[in-house]
């Protein structure tokens, strides 16, 4: 068995495709092929169905990727303690963003690190915070953008900035002509929100101090993955929603006005830039993390602000 070998059989499951596989791998079709059935003959099991399409790892391959990879991210973790430690950076970070991140600080970020020529390739995808950790762990993703504390003791956690909450709602709506919106008199049913892979989701629900959704319901529910879907609901249908400060910064001038304080309220929502807690590339890290500082408002890098921090289940 080979760190080639490791290289190979994730190559083939992250594009499920033994041809571009070996395309990534910079090696003909035919040599990853053998290669990764040597690998199979030395542990006497199939670890790729090769009749699926496309390519399935089976039940004992998912095992085995799965501590392949654990066990590729440590090899080069050794080559990064050394780049670390002489300050040299280099090489990829890739990261997921959650969406109700992404939207709003990617565009201002993109030319933040086009600005700096810091030397590393970042590389960001949308990926919700359950997707986020899980990929950390397995190595597919070197860190993650996502709203804190997620309590995960297989992670380290570096807050970087907190929004504070806002209610959005409309001139169709009763609430339109009261200056402040108290959650606590608001029937849930009339708060739209998005779907439950979303921790914003959870923090709007603990902000209305309701653990669990009750009561009547609608004759109409609509479950968004966009907090900009969710806007124009409520415009067109009255009702509110509860979004952060950068998206409440990012609205057009025109619906600025519907923006509402929520009564009572100073809670904020943490992002931090999460990684495995072995990690070892400190200096990427806080590479990554000044370039953040720079897209996003002083007023929301206050570390004061963490006392008042939502949690997100």
């Amino acid at each position: 068995m080979t760190i080639q070998q490791l290289e190979y059989i994730i190559a083939v499951d992250n594009y499920r495709h033994f041809v571009k596989a070996a395309e990534a791998c910079y090696v003909t079709q035919p040599t990853l092929s053998m290669m990764i059935q040597k690998l199979e003959d030395e542990l006497g099991v199939k670890i790729f169905d090769r009749m699926a399409h496309p390519v399935e790892p089976t039940e004992i391959g998912k095992l085995i990727l799965k501590h392949a990879r654990i066990s590729i991210y440590y090899f080069y973790q050794l080559k990064e303690i050394v780049y670390n430690e002489k300050n040299i950076l280099t090489g990829d970070f890739k990261m997921g963003i959650i969406p109700t991140v992404a939207t709003y600080l990617v565009p201002e970020l993109l030319k933040t690190v086009n600005e700096s020529k810091i030397g590393v390739n970042l590389i960001m995808q949308e990926t919700p915070t359950s997707l986020i950790i899980e990929n950390i762990l397995n190595g597919k993703l070197d860190g993650g953008l996502a709203a804190t504390p997620l309590n995960n003791p297989m992670l380290a956690e570096i807050p970087i900035y907190y929004e504070k909450f806002y209610a959005y709602t409309s001139p169709k709506d009763a609430l339109f002509s009261e200056n402040e919106i108290d959650l606590k008199n608001i029937d849930i049913q009339d708060i739209w929100l998005l779907e439950n892979i979303h921790c914003l989701r959870g923090q709007a629900l603990n902000l209305c101090e309701r653990k669990q959704e009750g009561g009547a319901t609608q004759a109409v529910r609509y479950e968004s993955g966009s907090l900009d879907t969710l806007i124009s609901i409520v415009d067109h249908n009255g009702g509110l929603t509860i979004i952060p400060e950068m998206s409440a910064m990012g609205l057009p001038e025109e619906k600025q006005g519907n923006l509402r304080k929520i009564k009572g309220n100073v809670s904020v929502r943490e992002v931090s830039l999460v990684v495995n807690k072995d990690f070892v590339r400190q200096n990427v890290a806080n590479a990554i993390v000044d370039m953040i500082r720079k897209s996003v408002p002083k007023s929301m890098q206050d570390p004061d602000l963490k006392k008042n921090v939502v949690g997100i289940y």
